[in-house]
């Protein structure tokens, strides 16, 4: 018997799930568990979480077998700019274009706005001189001697890390080959990055950008990681864990130590991931995911069970070029603190009071209230405990923090209550629409997947925000990112930048020869991960726009095709995708060919989802009494449930509330909610 654990830190928890290999037909285990995460140091509660969770099932870490790991330690670091002191080398005359950027303001009607620091003081950007041309051909050969000595400059000013931009190395990266080495001999112990390694593409802002972040957090995450393997030693897990990437698949640790800048997304990608199996499973594959944690939600469409993708991203202001699952942020969850500002305005978030002290009604200190403490306030969350008993909760302390915020605001408690949770609510609004309204998709057509312990209690009130009419609760909703985790291959991306006119006579030939080259690393990337020939999967796409365009569009490449079919294939896809982004076509321009893509993918074995036959829809065996909640300016008595005794085919008429160790879903008045054959909870309103 074999153990399959995937582990999601988060800002306020960690959660655990533990998925049995069992041998056979015979269906496997799977179980959950969470506990309080330790953000001084993240490991130590993945080790507790760990052991806690195989004790309970009378299993041994000696049984585990594969451990998968969603981190949001690079993420925490460049938030908190806690990386290392960083040095970069580029070619004469470009050392300030880290700060230069885009001369693009933030926000463009805030003449006060901050942008995020440098990562890189000007003292320790250093040129060098080289010079490559637009088409590959060396103007200026590398001047070694002059490299040297600027690796001694940053040598004797204590860098942890250098990265090294050179223009246009994603053609010609011999000059920054010649620098890795002289670097490693100069700097034995630094962190080096090369921005080719890093991001092998156009647009040199972006990629510098890339090389610098990655080495900001890379000995920060290197650190990480060898103390999280060396707490799993200790707990006698005899394998090493591998981490989530952006993109939604794994990498081994040795991968993830070199690219840390291919995590910052790691956290909410694998939810993402859960989720696309999970709405397969139950027959929505058109889904708009809903990922309320502690701090933060995350929220990303899926069009036929597919999640879009991102080939680079703005990540807390720094241009990170790799790919991404496309996901939207905003800074609001659980713990997001509710205020009064300068205006005297009620606002929530996105400050927020984390794991520790933790929200009001946690009892430890923090007398702010938070979203936590206005569904306590309001009766939508237990007045004594939550994780199924295990962390007390005091509805008096909550209750003092809204009344002290509601003094400010010559409002009771409950109207504050509500209006905290009116807030919160139409800013996760404004996240959903960003990537369906704003992206072409109409919300309505769609169904919203509730996740994260805050999820499916603000999931119904969302959805009527957005006119959505369906609501889909996992079976385990606060640890989906960690069982996503189990339902995700290993992957790695791979891209070459060639600008090529579509209809040119040259570019069949030049994009076989791009995705051969591709083909090439990825052949060396599945041997290095060990992965059998039988379980090597590749999907090419190819960045597409109208000459003269600043952005692309991803297409993807049909198999088998070639010549000019294949030209007219990609041709039909970039309109047909122009059309539905933007609204128009420019059927005169011509269309460029920029990135070639190779997405390489290792097929390992998985959780399975297996649905259950239906058993009736009385509800009565999962009835546990009642509360009093607030609803409509009033008290009323709602029902209770117990989510691990409803069966399929189960169904519940609002108003009611189903609890359980990892989450609580709402249903309000005038919806239901059924049990389905794979334990989720369907939400709909009438």
């Amino acid at each position: 018997m074999a153990w399959r654990v995937g582990v999601d830190t988060g800002g306020t928890f960690t959660d655990i799930c533990l998925f049995e290999d069992a041998p056979g037909d015979r269906p496997g285990r799977l179980a959950v568990w969470k506990i309080p995460s330790t953000p001084a140091d993240p490991s130590r509660a993945i080790a507790e979480g760990i052991a806690e969770g195989l004790a309970r099932l009378g299993a041994q870490p000696r049984d585990v077998a594969y451990v998968g790991h969603g981190t949001t330690v690079a993420t925490n670091a460049l938030i908190q700019h806690r990386g290392v002191r960083t040095g970069l080398i580029t070619t004469r005359g470009f050392r300030d274009l880290l700060e230069i950027g885009r001369q693009k303001r933030p926000d463009l009607y805030d003449l006060q706005v901050d942008k995020p620091p440098t990562l890189v003081p000007r003292d320790l950007r250093l040129e060098v001189p080289e010079r490559v041309l637009h088409d590959g051909r060396v103007e200026v050969p590398l001047d070694e001697t002059a490299l040297r000595d600027a690796a001694r400059q940053l040598h004797a000013a204590g860098v942890a890390a250098v990265a090294v931009c050179f223009l246009y190395s994603f053609l010609r990266p011999e000059h920054e080959r010649i620098a890795r080495r002289v670097l490693e001999e100069e700097l034995p112990d630094a962190f080096l990055t090369m921005s080719h390694e890093a991001a092998p593409e156009f647009r040199e802002y972006e990629r510098l950008s890339t090389a610098v972040v990655n080495c900001y957090l890379g000995p920060v995450m290197q650190a990480y990681i060898r103390r999280l393997a060396e707490r799993l030693r200790a707990l006698g897990v005899p394998v090493p864990p591998h981490l989530t990437q952006s993109n939604g698949g794994v990498l081994g640790v040795e991968a993830a130590a070199r690219l840390p800048v291919r995590l910052v997304l790691s956290g909410p990608s694998t939810g993402v991931v859960g989720a696309q199996a999970i709405g397969r499973a139950a027959g929505f594959p058109d889904l708009l995911t809903f990922d309320m944690g502690g701090t933060s939600t995350d929220v990303a469409l899926l069009q036929d069970g597919v999640a879009g993708m991102a080939p680079e991203a703005l990540v807390h202001g720094y241009p990170i070029k790799a790919p991404m699952l496309d996901i939207h942020t905003v800074g609001a969850g659980g713990g997001s603190v509710a205020f009064v500002d300068a205006g005297g305005l009620l606002k929530v978030g996105p400050r927020s009071a984390g794991a520790d002290p933790g929200r009001a009604c946690y009892g430890r200190g923090n007398a702010e209230a938070t979203v936590t403490d206005a569904n306590v306030v309001l009766g939508f969350l237990p007045p004594g405990a939550l994780l199924g008993g295990r962390m007390p909760i005091r509805r008096d302390l909550a209750l003092a923090a809204v009344e002290r915020l509601g003094a400010r605001l010559g409002m009771d408690a409950m109207a504050t209550a509500e209006g905290i949770l009116a807030i919160v609510t139409a800013n996760m609004a404004r996240a959903l629409r960003v990537i369906s309204i704003q992206r072409g998709h109409d919300p309505r057509d769609y169904t919203l997947l509730a996740f994260g312990g805050a999820g499916p209690l603000h999931a119904a009130r969302l959805a009527r925000e957005m006119e959505m009419r369906r609501v889909l609760v996992p079976a385990a909703p606060g640890i989906l990112c960690a069982m996503g985790l189990l339902l995700t291959d290993l992957r790695a991306d791979f891209a070459a930048t060639r600008l090529l006119r579509l209809d040119g006579p040259a570019t069949p030939a030049a994009l076989e020869a791009g995705f051969r080259g591709l083909a090439a690393q990825a052949e060396r990337w599945f041997a290095e991960e060990r992965i059998a020939p039988a379980s090597r999967r590749l999907r090419r796409s190819v960045d597409m726009r109208y000459a003269g365009q600043n952005y692309e569009l991803g297409i993807a490449v049909p198999d088998g095709m070639e010549g000019p079919a294949l030209l007219a294939a990609l041709l039909a896809g970039f309109a047909a995708e122009h059309e539905r982004r933007y609204g128009f076509l420019a059927a005169e321009e011509p269309v460029q060919v920029v990135t070639a893509r190779l997405e390489a993918t290792g097929v390992v074995r998985k959780a399975e989802l297996r649905a259950a036959p239906p058993e009736g829809a009385d509800a009565g065996g999962a009835r546990e009494g009642e509360r009093p909640v607030w609803l409509d300016g009033a008290w009323r008595a709602v029902r209770l449930y117990a989510r691990d005794r409803l069966r399929p085919g189960n169904a519940i008429a609002g108003p009611a509330i189903v609890e359980q160790m990892d989450s609580t879903t709402v249903v309000p008045p005038g919806w239901t909610a059924r049990a389905d054959g794979f334990a989720n909870l369907v939400l709909e309103s009438a």
